[in-house]
């Protein structure tokens, strides 16, 4: 049997956890309760899960090992992070609880992702050391480590979000009657989904395009909540819907886009965005512009575009072809179809915990 530790249980991981419990036998324990979740704006899953008490100073974390040292559990399921002062003593006591332990992370800091890509970090370097296995989110640091550690068992589970084969089977929609339901005039529609939780997602520059574009010809649909978030309701070329959580809506308003953008921090919505035929655009990765890990799921003029600067950006929405944009987009379904499946990532943990039992 396994344990498995998170923080909480996001809804886009609900599907992963379910699928995961019907071939292998698991607990989950998490260290923070609902409340902390949805202070963050975090919709939580309906999972059941056990908790863990725990003590954070500082960034630095200690929780309650006892439970997962109950002699049901073979394998457990901890995370990649130095911060977690029990995850360092349950390595260094291998030894003598004789449980088998994979980590389970970014494989990388994502505020200094420029950095560690060149030169990975020391103290993950030595948690890898330590543990059996490591589960990582992308291919990009899976091959990042492999080289530090050739022969380890390091493994992408290529991160994705629950509800996509849903999505996977939609056949196509009827866009403008979509649009005409939700009151959107504009021809070219932009949809941005995500938390207004860190300035790293440079919603400066969302609204500086905003600004810049013709609120005639380009609208921008708006999805997610947060203490960051800007008051849009000065712009009638934006449709503000909120932490939406109804499938149904959300669906209609990914069908009525054209292009999911996010100038900076972009994850997992990326996968959502590219599963409903749109191609992406954002900023390429540098000092000024952070990206989550799931930036690696953008290949440049095959399902999204990157840009160095907002007049290269600002002229590529304005002029690009709807041909390019529909290429793109069917490109994009099929990369989430062949690599991003959840059954793909259910079926690469499962593997890695039974060759471990």
């Amino acid at each position: 049997m396994v344990a498995i530790l998170q923080p909480h249980i996001p809804h886009y991981r609900e599907d992963f956890f379910k699928g995961l419990q019907q071939r292998q036998a698991c607990d989950i324990f998490c260290y923070e309760d609902s409340e902390n979740a949805r202070n963050e704006n975090f919709h939580t899953a309906r999972i059941n899960i056990a908790g863990l008490k725990k003590i954070e100073i500082k960034g630095l974390l200690i929780y309650n090992p006892l439970p997962l040292l109950r002699s049901r559990y073979k394998v457990l399921v901890l995370m990649l992070h130095f911060g977690h002062l029990t995850t360092w003593l349950l390595l260094l006591t291998k030894i003598f609880h004789r449980k088998k332990i994979i980590l389970w992370g970014h494989g990388i800091s994502v505020k200094r992702y420029l950095e560690e890509s060149r030169k990975p970090s020391r103290l993950l370097k030595y948690m890898i050391r330590l543990t059996d296995t490591v589960w990582v989110y992308t291919q990009e640091e899976q091959a990042l480590w492999k080289r530090v550690f050739p022969e380890k068992r390091i493994e992408s589970l290529n991160n994705t979000i629950s509800g996509l084969e849903k999505v996977l089977k939609e056949t196509g929609a009827d866009k403008d009657a979509i649009k005409a339901k939700h009151g959107i005039a504009q021809n070219r529609i932009l949809i941005f989904c995500a938390r207004f939780n860190t300035p790293h997602r440079r919603i400066d520059i969302l609204l500086e395009v905003i600004e810049r574009l013709d609120s005639g010809k380009f609208g921008f649909i708006i999805i997610g909540d947060g203490r960051l978030k800007p008051d849009f309701s000065k712009y009638k070329n934006v449709y503000d819907f909120g932490g939406l959580y109804d499938p149904v809506i959300k669906a209609e308003l990914f069908q009525a886009a054209d292009i999911y953008f996010q100038p900076g921090w972009i994850g997992l919505s990326v996968v959502e965005g590219m599963a409903y035929r749109i191609p992406v655009f954002t900023m390429k990765r540098q000092e000024s512009v952070l990206q989550c890990v799931e930036f690696a799921y953008i290949r440049e003029g095959f399902n999204g575009l990157l840009f160095d600067e907002v007049n290269s950006l600002v002229r590529a929405i304005e002029n690009i072809p709807d041909t390019d944009l529909c290429r793109m987009g069917g490109n994009a379904r099929t990369y989430v179809n062949d690599s991003l499946t959840m059954d793909h990532m259910v079926d690469v943990a499962v593997l890695t915990l039974k060759q471990l039992q």
